[in-house]
Order: structure tokens, then sequence, then C-alpha cells
């Protein structure tokens, strides 16, 4: 696992092999050319909340910094620091820019980064853009760096749905050396958000205690795990 500048650490799950494709099958082999260095310029990727856009881009990074210069931003989380984060970041060959409608409609933040995706295209690298909505629609206060972005490959993504989230956590799950019953995702669909940013945390802790207690993530068990930690939310 890497360390990045700023302290920001990707997590160990970052990585491609656990993104389901389901219908975001195209971003993800778009991601993966990147990753591997053959695609540059500029990449947007956009869609609602939990549909992989945090993932993709941290697994881009992930892959990307086996070979390459690479760094991953929050800028949800970054921006309080002001403009000054970006400085170096030219020196990189793949940058990940996640939360972009933090910073839009800032001019000195979009000067920043329209002139590191100007030195990136000079250069062959490559920024990956991360947004709930789509260039097009973000007030920018810079329009060139809005058309920019646009003329990039924009890549929408869909929230998994039911089905999907379930073969999801059943991916992670054979990720980390456990196997996660049916029966087990139907319970914690029915009784937590369907946010799969809550789901994956909850079968990471989940994951811990079965390989402490040599326990099978069976329903009784969860119940009894998530109940001593006071994670229980909805009707049991």
């Amino acid at each position: 696992m890497q360390q990045l500048p700023l302290g920001v650490r990707l997590p160990d799950r970052a990585v491609l092999a656990s993104f389901l494709p389901a219908r975001n099958r195209e971003a993800l082999e778009h991601a993966r050319r990147i990753a591997g260095g053959e695609i540059a310029g500029a990449t947007w990727l956009c869609g609602p909340e939990s549909a992989g856009k945090t993932h993709l881009l941290q697994a881009v990074c992930s892959q990307a910094a086996e070979s390459r210069r690479a760094g991953y931003f929050p800028l949800a989380q970054l921006a309080c620091l002001g403009v000054g984060v970006l400085d170096g970041l030219p020196q990189l060959q793949c940058v990940c820019l996640d939360d972009l409608e933090a910073i839009a409609g800032c001019l000195e933040w979009e000067k920043a980064i329209f002139s590191l995706l100007r030195e990136l295209e000079e250069w062959g690298g490559a920024l990956v853009m991360a947004a709930r909505p789509p260039p097009a629609l973000l007030a920018w206060a810079l329009p060139d760096l809005g058309s920019r972005c646009a003329a990039g490959a924009v890549l929408q993504l869909r929230a998994l749905d039911e089905t999907e989230q379930q073969q999801a956590l059943q991916l992670r799950a054979r990720l980390r050396g456990c196997e996660l019953p049916q029966e087990t995702c139907r319970w914690l669909q029915r009784r937590y958000s369907r946010d799969m940013r809550r789901l994956y945390g909850l079968l990471d802790t989940l994951d811990e205690a079965a390989l402490a207690a040599q326990r099978r993530l069976t329903v009784p068990f969860i119940r009894e795990v998530l109940g001593r930690a006071g994670a229980f939310s909805g009707d049991s």
C-alpha cells in the first residue's frame, strides 16, 4: 500500500479486481487502459453516490503507481488546505482528482487545474477526475476548463441494483478470502442502508471478526457481531 502526498493513503481494497463491472464495464475497461499507460489526457467519471467513482479513481492510481508516478487527491477533504496542494502534481504521470464539485466555481482552483491538465497533456500524462454531475452541468468559473473536461472521455457510472450489490459484496468477500452466503447478503441489504460504502465497511468489520473467531459469515454470527458493535439500523 503506497503512501501518497499529504498523507492521503489508498486502502488495500482499492484495486480494479474488486470493482464489479455490471453495467459499468466500459468505464472499468477505460480505467484499466489509463492505469496501464495506454490513455493520456483528461477522463471524467460521473454518476450518483456509491456508483464506484472513488473506487475506480483509487484503483487506477494504485495500479498506475506500480510503474509510474501517480497520486490520488480527494478535493472535498483537501480544498480547505488551499490550492497549494496541487503544487508539484505536474511531476506525476497519472493524477486522480476526486470530488471536483467541491472546487467548481472557484476561479483560483480552476486555473490551477487547467494549468495541471495542460502540463500533463504536454508530457503525455493522464488526469482522471470524478464528480456526481458531468462537466457540462457544473457551474464553472473558467469555461475553458469545463470545455476541456467535456472534450475528453466522459464516462457515466450507474449505481448497482440489488442483485449487483450482492454480487459486489460476494466478490469483495472472495478477494478477502472468505465466503459471503446469499442469505447473509440479503439480510444486510434489508437492515442497512444500501449504500455500497457502508456495506463494504460492514463487510470489512464482519470479516475481521469472523477471522478472529474462526466462524463463517452466517446470519446469527453477523447479528451477534453487529449487535455488539451497536451497528444495527432498521428492524431486526
